[in-house]
């Protein structure tokens, strides 16, 4: 069972990113990009709207977004509770 999906704004998604290394790289009107570059020198980003709710869709969308570059079960206690 996939769990209930959060009630999360903009800022708790941010938080959420940048625990797994991903830092503000620009804030361009209400959307941050987040960006980390790997050791190996690859870049990974993410654009979040700063809200202060996110529609369901959009938090699902971010979660799939960040399960391209993190672990699904190590990203999903951010966005999912049991």
């Amino acid at each position: 069972m996939p769990g209930r999906l959060r009630s999360l704004a903009g800022r708790d998604v941010l938080r959420a990113l940048t625990h797994f290394g991903f830092e503000v790289a620009a804030i361009r009107g209400s959307h941050a990009r987040l960006q980390r570059i790997l050791t190996t020198g690859e870049k990974q980003t993410l654009t979040i709207p700063l809200h202060k709710a996110l529609a369901p869709g959009t938090i699902r969308a971010i979660f799939r977004q960040g399960c391209r570059y993190i672990q699904e079960s190590e990203l999903r206690p951010w966005f999912f509770a049991d």
